[in-house]
């Protein structure tokens, strides 16, 4: 079962309930962190790594000793990772999306296959939580290879927690595909309600089903709520501010280690979830 956490906007909880709830369930699980970009969940989860490798991406070389400069490379690359000048050929390793198709429509066979590292992967453990996360390289531009790698770490067996980018663009579609349920964050705000509109749109053309957290529930408007309601969105949880959770939070601790009631409310939402899924929670 893949339980991904995800959110419209940044900044609403969605890496405070992932890792809560991961802690909360106290069973043998898998959270992956697939927020590349800016990986931040082992701050509070605080595993002990022992694993890191390199994460590499085939990329095109040209033997220019072979190459015509026929141009066909170039006609065929839709994302402009190849320029064919009069005398060479430039490769922009950055816009190469790993496609193979300059390989097989070289007629002088030109082009061969080379690596570049894009980032890497961590993996560690904290009691019975297995966890994984990558790093993408500062100033890469693309994050759904790297995340499609971290998803290969989900066992066939058991549950997996992700934390997903925030957003509606590719890294978050990435990292949806294939869940069971997506737990989606947001709060009570304008902002929060707005980009809760783009999240569930996204996840209704990938037809996966999803419920509600509402985050610091009591300081906002109602429109989130009459929102739900019109759309037939399941409110699974509503957290009220909480000031010990956010001093808990600030020292990089998790309120579901400390608090009860955190615990309690993450269990409930765990069995929410798995009754709305079909799957039994013991």
């Amino acid at each position: 079962m893949i339980i991904t956490v995800a959110s419209g906007k940044g900044g609403t909880g969605k890496t405070t309930i992932a890792t809560n709830l991961a802690v909360a369930l106290n069973r043998p699980l898998t959270l992956l962190d697939c927020d590349v970009e800016e990986p931040n969940a082992h701050l509070f989860l605080r595993p002990e790594m022992t694993e890191r490798f390199p994460f590499e991406v085939a990329v095109p070389e040209i033997i220019m000793e072979k190459c015509t400069l026929c141009g066909k490379c170039q006609e065929l690359c839709q994302f402009n990772a190849l320029a064919v000048l009069p005398q060479t050929v430039l490769l922009f390793p950055e816009l190469c999306h790993s496609c193979g198709g300059c390989s097989l429509i070289c007629p002088e066979q030109a082009v061969v296959e080379g690596r570049r590292v894009m980032g890497e992967v961590e993996r560690g453990r904290r009691g019975q939580i297995a966890f994984v996360h990558g790093r993408l390289r500062v100033g890469e531009a693309m994050a759904p290879p790297l995340i499609r790698r971290v998803k290969q770490e989900a066992p066939s067996h058991g549950l997996t927690l992700i934390d997903a980018p925030p957003g509606t663009s590719c890294p978050v579609v990435t990292t949806l595909w294939g869940s069971d349920f997506v737990i989606l964050v947001t709060e009570p705000t304008p902002f929060g309600l707005h980009d809760l509109e783009l999240a569930v749109g996204a996840i209704r053309e990938l037809q996966l089903a999803c419920g509600l957290v509402i985050n610091r529930a009591d300081l906002g408007d109602r429109r989130v709520h009459e929102y739900a309601a019109r759309e037939g969105l399941p409110v699974l949880l509503e957290i009220p501010f909480d000031r010990r959770a956010a001093e808990l939070y600030a020292q990089g601790e998790l309120p579901a280690a400390i608090l009860p009631e955190w615990r309690a409310r993450l269990q409930a939402l765990a069995r929410e979830v798995f009754a709305r899924t079909g799957h039994p929670f013991g």
